[in-house]
């Protein structure tokens, strides 16, 4: 039996943390919406519950079929999990008198109990609904309470199933790690060998057995993700990796060159291909960001069987895809709601006959990096800031020309540059330079001038799945618009964006 937590998930905004709480215990888990339960649960050794924006006395509340879980694996039900085994198991769940938000202290804790080994009575915990679980489910055991929740956690007498009304996932609740830890090693027996040296060593064995003596092209960007999908089939597969950095007309300044060099020295097997007019010719006039989406994500596939047809034998199309990639893209209430779609998730069209293999597909962003590390990459290189994989189209707003690309290409480099200059840039998870579809009056010398906006992007982040925007220092933002209007033709106005995700995302489109 595998090491592995499965995670259901409810629609909770807090359920990709879940996922990285648990990773950061070394151990491996997998996100899956409620309604898509895996039909082989042999290789989970526990599940967890999440939370959800939904009560379970709402008629259109997640209900799924828990038959083969509940009794059968270990469960830790968060939240929602929590009043739903108790709602639909002989309890019952009533709104609550009070709301039941933000911080509390656990008043009472059963003693000798797993769960809460090695956690006092007054931790603070964060409670996040408005329901509350009026009566224990059928066999329910209650383990702890706040001074307006009793039934803050329970068991079930007879199975290895815990439930708690508090998120331990959050940062505000002081000893989520250590319940989370309680549940997955003492309780479920789950081991902590999720490593990056053992992620490398079963990997690359995957990928020697997954591909064998077949060859892989594989779509450079320079950034990290891909670089470390490279070095992982490099590995296993050796001459057998062929690599494409494209060039598709929306990189940033210089990009091109710097990127083909900066893999001179890794070993690899690179090849560069210019289709900058091939990119900006099929974005002609196209303003809405899901069809530049697609469109670039079109165009890359057709560069890329142009390619792969042109090497013989070529079986498989590798790619960075990575955990966010495939969350952001797979919404647990369907297609109408997903975030925004991701050029490397969903497929291939019938006509390239590509096979494909994703290295990293599971892994958190700040994973990949740990990954590379292992690997003994250039630390420059892992570094690097996420760049969007339709690069500079999702940051111009509106129809994409090559006169707009030139200007945010200077834009972008300025304040990448000064980034540097100033040592912020390490500091900072992803920034970049937005051209917006407006235009301001200014004044230049004693000209009137009518031209371009542009605002400037900083965030701080782990994962992307959350980021906070970066209070850089006012003499830096100062310098960075002083020298862009100076120095960038066309621009005469510069905004910073000082928006989180949520509610924003990170790019604009």
């Amino acid at each position: 039996m595998q090491n592995n937590v499965l995670i259901l998930d409810f629609g909770s905004q807090y359920t990709q943390l879940i996922a990285r709480r648990v990773r950061e215990l070394n151990i491996y888990c997998e996100i899956h919406p409620y309604h898509n339960i895996p039909e082989d649960l042999s290789e989970f050794k526990a599940v967890i519950l999440s939370g959800s924006p939904f009560s379970v006395r709402a008629e259109d509340a997640p209900h799924p079929d828990l038959s083969q879980i509940k009794g059968h694996k270990p469960i830790l039900a968060v939240c929602y999990g929590a009043q739903y085994l108790a709602h639909f198991n002989g309890g019952s769940v009533e709104p609550s008198n009070i709301r039941e938000y933000g911080r509390a202290k656990l008043s009472m804790i059963k003693a000798e109990e797993s769960l809460f080994e090695n956690i006092a009575e007054g931790s603070q915990v964060w409670m996040s609904h408005s329901d509350t679980i009026a009566t224990l489910p059928e066999g329910g055991i209650r383990l702890a309470s706040t001074a307006d929740v009793l039934n803050a956690a329970y068991r079930i007498e007879g199975e290895h199933t815990y439930a708690i009304q508090f998120h331990p996932e959050v940062y505000h609740t002081t000893q989520g790690r250590q319940l989370l830890d309680n549940f997955l090693t003492r309780i479920a027996g789950v081991e902590h060998s999720w490593t990056p040296a053992a992620f490398v060593d079963t990997t690359v064995q995957a990928l020697k057995d997954q591909v064998g003596d077949g060859k892989v092209v594989l779509g450079l960007s320079g950034g990290v993700d891909s670089s470390v999908a490279a070095m992982l089939l490099h590995q296993a597969i050796g001459e057998n990796l062929y690599c494409i950095f494209v060039n598709n007309g929306l990189l940033r300044k210089n990009e091109f060159s710097d990127v083909l060099m900066q893999y001179k020295d890794m070993g690899l097997n690179v090849k560069g291909v210019d289709a900058s007019a091939r990119f900006l010719e099929a974005l002609k006039g196209v303003s809405d960001p899901e069809t530049k989406r697609k469109i670039i994500g079109k165009v890359f596939i057709e560069v890329f069987d142009d390619e792969a047809t042109a090497i013989q034998g070529v079986d498989w199309l590798a790619q960075g895809t990575i955990y966010p990639d495939v969350i952001e893209s797979v919404s647990v209430n369907g297609p109408s709601v997903t975030i925004k779609s991701h050029h490397n998730v969903g497929g291939l069209p019938d006509f390239m006959k590509l096979k494909i293999v994703e290295p990293l597909r599971m892994l958190f962003k700040d994973e990949v990096r740990r990954v590379g590390a292992e690997m003994e990459m250039d630390k420059n290189l892992l570094g690097r800031h996420p760049f969007p994989g339709p690069g500079l189209a999702i940051r111009i707003l509106g129809d994409i020309t090559a006169e707009k690309v030139r200007i945010l290409q200077e834009v972008d480099a300025i304040f990448i540059n000064g980034l540097r200059k100033w040592e912020l840039y390490d500091s900072v998870w992803q920034a970049g330079a937005i051209l917006l579809p407006v235009q301001s009056v200014g004044v230049m010398g004693d000209e009137r001038t009518y031209e371009q906006v542009v605002a400037l992007r900083a965030v701080e982040s782990t994962d992307g799945m959350t980021a906070d925007w970066v209070n850089l220092p006012y003499e830096f933002l100062q310098e960075t618009s002083n020298h862009i209007i100076n120095r960038v033709k066309g621009v005469n106005r510069v905004v910073y964006d000082i928006s989180s995700k949520p509610p924003a995302t990170i790019e604009w489109e």
